[in-house]
């Protein structure tokens, strides 16, 4: 037993270091994560023992479910035309331009591609959600509707994933059947439940979506699927009532960034090859730029459809451009599933870490608004001007006593980001 506990404290401290180094350079959590699992696999050649592993596989399931559940559905109703359509137009393009790339110029078979063109094709909403707090807009209509538009792009994403390399059998019905009924019981029950075993010591309110994360992401696995999907679609059934519960959403992620994520993005780190990442700098490059460039023939055009000015809607491209979790995530399915071999999981990997650097870069330095204050164009479908400082979860109705509950969300101090949102 000692060398299991000695092989927990070396990742630890490895995740520990990263936590310190992202916090003094203001680097994003996940890339200096990624950064560490480099320095483990290629420095310290270190092997990812079985329980990490499982901690990993939790930690991808728990950050898809966070990230589905910063989505504010109302945002999401109300401005759907808009946030479909870019979001859509966000997913398809680089979908399809990194999948035929993959396939017609760099020579991969099929199922490589179709993998490529899934990593390739996300949006990070942990790199999205900080700009926005950094520059303010987070709290006006147009940050909302890029968060909404945000979570349209990256659950087509999970989607393909699933409809590409899911198994047509009974088993995937049955997936799809409780999936479907576990999204409508949970949006149901879960308001009245939350708020019965409020402040339990037991945290039932937790145990209740672990429970319900487990079983459904043990039946996509079976059906050939990733445990992804119906983690993203539970994340985004349950916003409304974790919004109302900020207690219960500060609770999930203290545990997933403590004990989990930082396992995952070392894992995805591990994998990456610095030997095959020199061979195939010139492929990373070609990605690179076919991932900005579909982004941006889809996504600026549909901006001044929507009557942003020429800077804003070149921002939000830019942003929209961005990825980092369901990329990393796409790559590793393939690796693990033998999809794509190490050599091709790096220049992925290395891709979509950079899609989360270069794009952000470019948006904050060339084409970050001035002012939250600053209006979009006359007539503008989304204003940009700010809405009252409220954030989201600080007034709500209990739901329980009947009562007003006022004060800041436990979940973030004010103005400050999110890393893993």
């Amino acid at each position: 037993m000692e060398a299991t506990w000695f092989s927990a404290a070396t990742w630890m401290w490895l995740a520990l270091g990263a936590g310190v180094l992202a916090r003094l350079s203001g680097v994003s959590v996940p890339l200096v994560e990624i950064g560490a699992g480099v320095l483990a696999g290629n420095l310290l050649s270190l092997d990812p023992p079985q329980w990490l592993e499982f901690l990993a596989g939790f930690g991808s399931i728990m950050l898809t479910f966070l990230a589905g559940a910063e989505v504010d559905p109302a945002v999401l109703r109300s401005k759907a035309k808009e946030s479909v359509s870019i979001g859509m137009a966000s997913f398809l393009a680089p979908f399809l331009g990194a999948m035929f790339c993959a396939r017609y110029v760099t020579g991969w078979d099929a199922q490589a591609a179709q993998i490529a063109g899934i990593a390739l094709s996300t949006t990070s909403v942990a790199v999205v959600y900080a700009v926005m707090v950094e520059t303010g807009l987070n709290r006006t209509e147009i940050g909302k509707n890029i968060l909404a538009a945000c979570f349209v792009t990256d659950l087509g994403t999970v989607v393909a994933l699933g409809a590409f390399f899911a198994r047509s059998d009974w088993k995937l019905l049955t997936f799809a059947t409780v999936t479907a009924a576990s999204l409508a019981v949970v949006g149901r029950l879960s308001p009245r439940l939350f708020c019965h075993f409020r402040n339990h010591v037991a945290e039932l309110e937790g145990k209740m979506v672990a429970a319900t994360l487990f079983t459904l992401g043990g039946l996509a696995l079976a059906a050939g699927s990733e445990a992804v999907l119906p983690a993203y679609l539970l994340g985004l059934a349950m916003a409304g009532t974790l919004g109302e519960h900020p207690h219960l959403l500060h609770k999930l992620r203290a545990t997933a960034f403590l004990l989990l994520t930082p396992f995952y993005f070392m894992k995805a780190g591990l994998f990456v090859s610095l030997p095959a990442l020199a061979a195939g700098l010139g492929t990373v490059i070609l990605f690179l730029a076919v991932k900005i460039g579909c982004k941006f023939m889809a996504v600026q055009p549909l901006t001044s459809l929507f009557r942003f000015r020429r800077r804003e809607g070149t921002y939000a491209t830019l942003l929209m451009s961005t990825g980092l979790t369901f990329g990393t995530i796409s790559s590793l399915f393939g690796l693990q599933h033998g999809i794509i071999d190490r050599p091709q999981y790096t220049v992925l990997v290395t891709v979509v870490v950079l899609s989360a650097v270069v794009p952000t870069l470019i948006a904050q330095a060339f084409f970050r608004p001035q002012s939250p204050q600053v209006a979009s164009a006359p007539g503008a479908t989304w204003n940009i001007a700010r809405e009252p400082a409220t954030p989201r979860g600080a007034e709500i109705h209990s739901g329980c006593r009947g009562n007003k509950q006022s004060g800041e969300c436990p979940a973030r101090r004010s103005g400050e980001a999110d890393p893993y949102a």
